[in-house]
């Protein structure tokens, strides 16, 4: 089971915060390093300084770490045009030494585009399924070739298809709880499916869904990784837990039942459930950027036990 750091910075972080994160997440020996892709503050927190963006700190990040992978969850299709977006993902990859992986969803959260003048359109699903057939395929057109695309939604004629990524194929991650388009567009384009915020049981269900969809389109649904993200909140014991949740502005019963929180016995009690489920990859969505001492926690009594 891999474990993954996942922040939310529109909630309120400098880039100087998440490189500190990083550099954490690297040093003790977490898997990756991923943050959300909004512009908009979600709650009751002040959101202070403001937004950053998600490519240009990942490619601050990208210099400044040299193990970890690096990525999004998610990148909103509405925020940037597919070609301008495979440019991006390509030469931060390049800068990372081939570590980059892209997480891509329809966008959700109209706020944010009326906060900074971004179009929210009423078909995204349709312009998502685009998105992903020209990233994809301006990244996988061959040296010396050209990349056409005409679509309902974008129309691509003679691109050269530069820049190239380091990898092969950059992972791309596909997630959500859609009973029927998500699980077939994640059988076509998804290296791995991530199911947010779900329980044990949601998260069967919908992985079970998306392995009969690769069934269906002729697709192993094992080269699929299946992962799962959730709210962490670790304590060594209740009051440490109650502090924490306290901290985020939320319950400790709460999380236990909606996320992974408690003693570190516990939390790995549930990742295991989770691991039952065909997961094998969890994203902490970790909250509280500042307090590194839960990482540290995190990393020596619970990802010790998974290793």
């Amino acid at each position: 089971m891999d474990l993954r750091i996942f922040t939310e910075p529109q909630q309120g972080a400098t880039y100087d915060t998440l490189l500190t994160v990083a550099k954490a997440t690297e040093d003790l020996g977490f898997d990756a390093f991923f943050r959300s892709d909004h512009y908009l503050k979600m709650g009751s927190v002040d959101g202070l300084p403001g937004p950053t963006d998600a490519w240009i700190t990942l490619a601050g990040l990208a210099r400044e770490t040299s193990r970890i992978r690096l990525g999004t969850l998610m990148t909103a299709a509405t925020f940037r045009l597919p070609g301008v977006l495979a440019i991006q993902v390509a030469q931060v990859d390049q800068m990372s030494g081939g570590r980059i992986e892209l997480g891509l969803g329809a966008g959700w959260f109209e706020e944010e585009h009326k906060a900074y003048g971004i179009p929210f359109p009423k078909e995204k699903f349709g312009r998502l399924e685009e998105q992903l057939e020209i990233v994809t395929g301006l990244w996988a057109t061959g040296p010396g070739k050209t990349f056409d695309f005409h679509g309902t939604y974008y129309d691509l004629t003679g691109s050269p298809a530069l820049p190239k990524p380091v990898q092969s194929r950059i992972p791309v991650l596909i997630g959500g709880h859609g009973a029927v388009r998500t699980p077939r567009l994640a059988a076509r384009y998804a290296d791995e499916f991530n199911m947010p915020f779900a329980s044990v049981e949601d998260s069967e269900r919908q992985f079970g869904r998306v392995r009969a969809a690769a069934k269906e389109a002729g697709r192993d649904a094992d080269d699929i990784v299946f992962s799962n993200a959730l709210v962490v909140c670790v304590g060594r014991d209740d009051e440490e837990v109650a502090r924490r949740a306290a901290a985020i502005g939320r319950e400790g019963d709460e999380l236990k039942a909606n996320g992974l929180a408690g003693s570190p016995a516990e939390v790995v009690d549930k990742i295991g459930r989770y691991a039952e489920t065909g997961s094998r990859r969890i994203y902490l969505q970790v909250l509280d950027l500042h307090d590194l001492d839960h990482l540290e926690l995190i990393s020596a009594q619970v990802q010790s036990q998974l290793s």
